[in-house]
């Protein structure tokens, strides 16, 4: 169990969707405790039973935090800023706050997961080709 009363953050240095708690976690002053979790070694660190106790997607970031565990970046993201408002990293005015969502749900949703190892890997020789056009294109 833990015993820290900072958040933990299970993460791995390649992830962007780690990266982006990261950031928020930085921006917002946030101090916490990081597990590695390396999505390469030993096949996947993050198919372990210890880890599918924490996340059963098998996916990081992850983050323990006032007794409850979180996945998915943009969910946590949206946690801190509503726990902890101050500094504020969605605009204020709604419109404005929609767009930031917008383009967030477009990264996290619409791009991002089409570039991740795991469908790489099943893409073969054209797998770069394949996710510089489908990245290219979210981006436009």
């Amino acid at each position: 169990m833990e015993t820290s009363t900072k958040p933990v953050l299970y993460t791995y240095f390649r992830s962007s969707c780690s990266w982006r708690v990261r950031i928020a976690l930085a921006l917002k002053g946030i101090a916490y405790e990081q597990v590695s979790i390396n999505l390469v070694k030993d096949g996947g660190q993050q198919m372990t039973s210890d880890f599918q106790a924490v996340n059963p997607m098998q996916q990081v970031p992850a983050i323990k935090i006032n007794g409850i565990t979180l996945s998915q970046s943009l969910a946590i993201i949206e946690y801190l800023e509503d726990t902890q408002p101050l500094p504020r990293l969605l605009p204020q005015d709604p419109k404005k706050r929609a767009l930031v969502r917008m383009i967030s749900n477009h990264v996290a949703s619409g791009i991002q997961p089409l570039q991740n190892l795991a469908l790489l890997q099943q893409m073969g020789e054209k797998k770069l080709d394949w996710a510089q056009h489908v990245i290219s294109r979210g981006f436009k």
